[in-house]
């Protein structure tokens, strides 16, 4: 046992370490982590790397495509996860589910444009799958809100390090 918890330890550390030093690829991994049920943020380096002066544009773009496939797989996990998936991995209730279905019906599909936000976007994208919302309709509001966001830090930040 000690050997897999040497070996899994090994494999962590070696990823947070990768994930944690500036750059495209990193930023992309994390950025697409974090909008998966795991709980990530990608905010701070994306500021890191536009202190360090890299290209704002690029950095919003990668930022924001990972955060958006990201919550592409999420989506799918609703969509194709199966109820042993939900409720079993995810533990995910039923009246769990049943609430999430009631907030998209007194609120609409277009709450899936703040998925951005930390703690319950991850799950309006999940509820997104397992409702079936239009696949356009979840791109065009999931996509158009991670984008601002990322906009929105990245500007804060420029002007802050100007």
């Amino acid at each position: 046992m000690s050997h897999f918890d040497n070996q899994f330890l090994t494999y962590a550390v070696t990823l947070y370490d990768g994930l944690s030093q500036p750059g495209y690829l990193p930023l992309f991994l994390l950025s697409f982590l974090a909008s998966t049920l795991l709980p990530l943020g990608s905010e701070w380096l994306l500021v890191t790397m536009l202190a360090a002066r890299y290209d704002p544009f690029m950095t919003v773009v990668v930022a924001s495509t990972g955060n958006y496939l990201g919550a592409t797989v999420t989506y799918l996990i609703g969509l194709w996860g199966g109820s042993w998936l939900i409720e079993r991995v995810l533990r995910i209730s039923l009246q769990q589910q049943e609430r999430a279905r009631s907030s998209y019906q007194r609120f609409g599909v277009y709450s899936l444009f703040f998925s951005w936000l930390p703690v319950i976007g991850d799950p309006l994208c999940l509820v997104g799958g397992l409702l079936r919302i239009n696949f356009a309709t979840f791109t065009l509001l999931v996509a158009s809100g991670k984008l601002l966001r990322y906009v929105v830090v990245a500007w804060i930040t420029l002007q802050a390090t100007r």
